[in-house]
C-alpha cells in the first residue's frame, strides 16, 4: 500500500506542476471567475502547505510551518517560485511515504484534523483525494480563464 501511495502522490503533485505551469498568462493563476472563490495560485499554496504539513512534517519529520491563511490570501507569487514550491512538496512528500512502514498505515494519525480519530491510511487516502479535488478546481479555472 505504501508504493501504491507514493505513485498516486507523486502523479498527482506532477499534474499539478503541469496545470500551473499550462497557465499561458501568469496572472491568470490570480484570477476568478463566476461563484469560484480561489485562484489557482490560491489552490496550488494550499496543497503545497497542506502537503508538506500533513506528510512531510508529521509523518516525515520535515520542519515546516504552516500559514494556512497565507494559502489563500497571497496573491501574484510568480508563477517559477509557486513551481519551485510544488518540486519541493514532491520530494518531502515521497521521502515522508517512502520512510513509513506498513504498520504505521493502522495506526491513528497523529491530529484529528477531520474532527475524529483515523488510522493514517485512512487520512492518506483522504489527502489524496484533497489534492485531486483541487487539481481538478485548478484545471476548470484555467481552461475557463485561458
Amino acid at each position: 500500500m505504501v508504493s501504491e501511495l507514493i505513485t498516486i502522490y507523486e502523479r498527482d503533485i506532477n499534474r499539478l506542476k503541469i496545470e500551473i505551469e499550462s497557465f499561458q498568462t501568469e496572472e491568470n493563476l490570480w484570477k476568478i471567475t463566476g461563484q469560484v472563490k480561489n485562484t489557482a495560485g490560491n489552490l496550488g499554496l494550499h496543497l503545497v502547505g497542506n502537503l508538506k504539513t500533513y506528510i512531510g512534517k508529521n509523518l516525515g519529520g520535515y520542519d515546516y510551518t504552516r500559514d494556512r491563511e497565507a494559502e489563500f490570501n497571497l496573491k501574484n507569487v510568480p508563477k517559477e517560485q509557486l513551481l519551485q514550491q510544488i518540486d519541493e512538496t514532491k520530494q518531502v512528500v515521497v521521502l515522508a511515504l517512502q520512510q513509513l512502514e506498513k504498520t504505521q498505515l493502522e495506526e491513528i494519525y497523529l491530529e484529528e484534523t477531520l474532527g475524529y480519530p483515523m488510522t493514517t491510511g485512512f487520512f492518506l487516502i483522504h489527502l489524496a483525494a484533497h489534492l485531486s479535488y483541487h487539481l481538478g478546481q485548478i484545471n476548470y479555472l484555467r481552461r475557463i480563464l485561458e
